[in-house]
């Protein structure tokens, strides 16, 4: 079982516990294990995502739980987290709609960083023993090095003319010509 066949599993598996509480979520909706569009590497993380289904091209739902998590509880929550969004549609964001269903499954805590409460817990377990062990290792997001400016700044000395362009171009072609004094600029 893979990561995605896993998250989808537990989707099916959390099914029961949003229907109890009224709650449904669509058929089409796909789950992944990656590093959310923003927010991984900040100092609060965002550890899952759910994109509506008007960012799809073929209508799904995209639900991505985060690289950096790995222990079967905390997955289910921020996938149940997730789930919520789906079920009520992602344009209430974390308001009233959202609040009621995540209050109701068990999730605790502010409605933007949800975590498992005891009753979701005591609900998931059995569905985690069944699943197993989730296929996934945290990966460290602090360990990924951040791409430094590669651009360097050319003044004109005479007017202040400045642009920004690569080292290769200045070791190759020497740094720029100003447009209006015909003179060579200062590359730094």
């Amino acid at each position: 079982m893979n990561r995605e066949s896993y998250l989808k599993a537990l989707a099916q598996g959390l099914e029961p516990l949003f229907q109890a509480h009224g709650a449904t979520y669509p058929e089409r909706i796909r789950f992944t294990c990656g590093w959310p569009s923003k927010g991984a590497g900040a100092r609060r993380k965002t550890l899952g995502q759910c994109f509506d289904p008007a960012a799809s091209k073929d209508d799904h739902h995209e639900i991505i739980i985060g690289m950096g998590l790995d222990d079967p509880i905390e997955v289910a929550g921020v996938l149940a987290h997730e789930l919520c969004h789906a079920a009520v549609g992602c344009e209430h964001g974390h308001r009233a709609p959202f609040k009621r269903l995540a209050l109701s499954i068990g999730l605790v805590g502010k409605m933007t960083a949800t975590t498992a409460g005891e009753a979701f817990k005591q609900h998931v377990q059995p569905i985690l023993d069944d699943l197993g062990e989730y296929p996934h290792a945290e990966l460290d997001y602090s360990t990924v090095k951040k791409q430094t400016t590669r651009m360097h700044k050319a003044t004109c000395d005479q007017c202040g003319y400045t642009v920004r362009l690569t080292r290769k171009w200045i070791d190759q072609a020497g740094p720029p010509i100003c447009p209006t004094h015909k003179t060579t600029m200062t590359a730094t």
